[in-house]
């Protein structure tokens, strides 16, 4: 009983003292100190007394790929300061390399009793990937919202950017300066994304045989694919993320080719400090705020008034032109 008192108190931010006040029902304590407190006793996993079991806090699961690309914090902030706007408290799972997998996250968020879930990025973004756990939240019937593009049978609505507008302005500007070579780094075969990414160049460019290359989501992944970009002879790449961007002018660098007088790269996102990279870097800016607060308003819309929503809305994102884009060089 000690150690669970001191774990909540941590988790609250309060004294022991007061978690002891609120879990006897005793007067004396401020009702925001008393949800805190509440909310941290769900969080940690620990059983209410019985007479506050009626009074579960309104939990929201924001489950995150990663925290290292700078995109899904900036997400997180807006998504999770929505969310306590709303009344609702969000409990944000963040994968990391060897840790805790999507599905056991979902298992955790139903054992916590949560009102909903937004998920930005993970399985659901995969065709090849396993998607069972999605369905256990389909069969509980429990509120759920996809931040970009996921496989379509799963029937949750989805909060994302237009990723053909966005190759569009991409490409676009690499030909209004001049650019004929133009390739793609995008992440894998089975990613959704990058796949209507890859239609949407097919289109734009009315080639069938665009120039490719794979990568998973990392800097040292870009690299390797960039690299074979330029060697091909392309002067303009196209990048998934800004992340992958980074590492297509890496590529660049250690292939003695400078960035952007001999190759220019986009990236995707317009995530943190894409302004302070050297030389900064020209991106496609999706409308995070704009997209966070709507995914949270179909959550919303869906637990309060159990409206159902499967569709997708689509948000048109902005090119941000910086210094990772020039002429080309003849």
């Amino acid at each position: 009983m000690t150690k669970r008192l001191a774990e909540v108190a941590k988790k609250a931010g309060v004294s022991e003292a007061t978690v002891s006040r609120v879990l006897n029902g005793r007067s004396g304590v401020s009702e925001a100190t008393r949800t805190s407190v509440l909310t941290a006793l769900d969080v940690l996993g620990y059983e209410r007394p019985t007479k506050l079991r009626g009074e579960r806090a309104r939990l929201v699961g924001l489950v995150l790929p990663e925290l290292q690309n700078p995109i899904f914090p900036a997400l997180a902030e807006v998504v999770t300061s929505s969310l306590a706007q709303r009344g609702f408290t969000p409990a944000l799972c963040a994968r990391t390399i060897g840790g805790v997998p999507e599905s056991d996250y979902v298992e955790m968020l139903l054992d916590h009793q949560v009102s909903g879930v937004i998920f930005a990025g993970g399985s659901y973004a995969l065709a090849d990937a396993s998607h069972e756990h999605y369905r256990r939240l389909t069969e509980r019937g429990l509120p759920v919202v996809l931040v970009n593009a996921g496989v379509d049978e799963l029937g949750f609505p989805r909060v994302s950017t237009d990723d053909a507008v966005a190759v569009e302005q991409a490409y676009g500007h690499l030909r209004s300066l001049g650019h004929e070579r133009i390739g793609m780094v995008l992440g894998p075969e089975g990613h959704i994304p990058s796949r209507r990414k890859l239609i949407a160049m097919i289109q734009v460019s009315q080639d069938a045989e665009a120039e490719v290359e794979r990568s998973s989501f990392s800097m040292e992944g870009a690299r390797v694919a960039a690299t074979k970009l330029i060697e091909r002879g392309v002067t303009g790449i196209i990048c998934a993320s800004d992340v992958l961007a980074l590492g297509a002018i890496r590529a660049a660098r250690r292939l003695g080719r400078a960035v952007p007088s001999d190759v220019s790269v986009v990236g995707f996102d317009d995530s943190a400090f894409m302004t302070c990279t050297d030389p900064p870097l020209t991106t496609v800016r999706q409308p995070i705020e704009t997209m966070g607060q709507a995914a949270v308003d179909l959550l919303v819309s869906q637990i309060d008034e159990a409206h159902e929503f499967s569709d997708e809305l689509l948000f048109e994102p902005e090119l941000v032109v910086r210094g990772s884009t020039g002429p080309v060089h003849r």
